[in-house]
């Protein structure tokens, strides 16, 4: 059953966008640029540790710059805003990632907004959502970015297909609501309040997961030969959708892990290189 299956290998995708950065990055290098990329993490969440911790060596691999700057939990608003400032007046830094999430006490969205636009590589500022809305964002939200690099990647139709996105957050759910969208896609954003989930899932030729519970996503929600791109990753390495059940209907999914992750950190490092590469013009 399932040699049948298109089993979308994010660590591939991921290969592939990581090689194509390779020369720009020496060219950046003869002329004195190193791309930069910033991470901020606010506490000590122990899974936010340990993405900061894989973004900074995906990018000493492709030798690109890291600076990892840690803040303790009880750091205000104003205090992260004000490192963030320093960030975007260093002529050194490319781009600018607020680890997610931040502390309850911390006013989130000011932070984010915090961010230059030019430095957004994360796509988490309100003016990069609403360019991201138009389908011109330079730097759209890493995640939403990867599962459309993916989808391009194995050559999956959207134009005219029925995606169901379950989930709504303002980094992940919306926009790749949006980017669908823009690509001919006829949309349905799902989320806690809807009701009939379920029937509203099946009917989805393409299914984007992003709500954060594991094994949430039955298999029976999803038709034969839908599309199903599991951006979820729970304790335990899980994703959101019950993998082996949905694999029985879905023609392709993504894995949890080495699906959608792989491809996210590939799109924080590309939107790096191309801040960079900005810099010269």
């Amino acid at each position: 059953m399932n040699a049948e299956k298109l089993i979308l290998d994010g660590n591939r995708v991921a290969d592939s966008i990581k090689g194509m950065l390779i020369n720009r990055i020496a060219d950046l290098s003869k002329k004195g640029i190193v791309p930069c990329l910033a991470t901020i993490l606010v506490g000590d969440n122990p899974s936010s540790k340990t993405y900061v911790r894989m973004k900074g060596n995906a990018c000493k691999r492709l030798d690109m710059q890291s600076i990892r700057i840690e803040l303790p939990s009880d750091t205000t608003t104003d205090d992260l805003i004000s490192q963030i400032n320093k960030l975007n007046d260093d002529p050194d830094v490319h781009g600018i990632l607020l680890q997610h999430p931040v502390p309850h006490h911390i006013d989130e969205r000011v932070a984010f907004d915090a961010i230059s636009i030019e430095k957004d590589v994360d796509g988490v500022t309100t003016l990069g959502y609403a360019r991201n809305a138009f389908g011109a964002a330079e730097f759209p939200c890493c995640t939403p970015a990867a599962i459309m690099a993916i989808l391009e990647y194995y050559n999956i139709p959207v134009e005219g297909k029925h995606a169901v996105v379950i989930g709504r957050s303002p980094i992940l759910g919306k926009p790749v609501s949006a980017m669908l969208l823009n690509k001919n896609a006829t949309v349905t954003t799902c989320h806690s309040k809807t009701i009939n989930l379920k029937d509203i899932v099946h009917l989805g030729d393409i299914v984007v997961a992003a709500v954060g519970k594991s094994n949430f996503v039955q298999g029976d929600w999803i038709k034969p030969g839908a599309v199903v791109l599991d951006a979820g990753y729970n304790e335990g390495n899980i994703g959101d959708v019950d993998y082996n059940e949905c694999l029985r209907n879905a023609y392709a999914i993504t894995p949890v892990p080495a699906g959608v992750g792989p491809v996210t950190i590939a799109t924080l490092l590309k939107h790096t290189v191309d801040a960079a590469e900005k810099t010269l013009r």
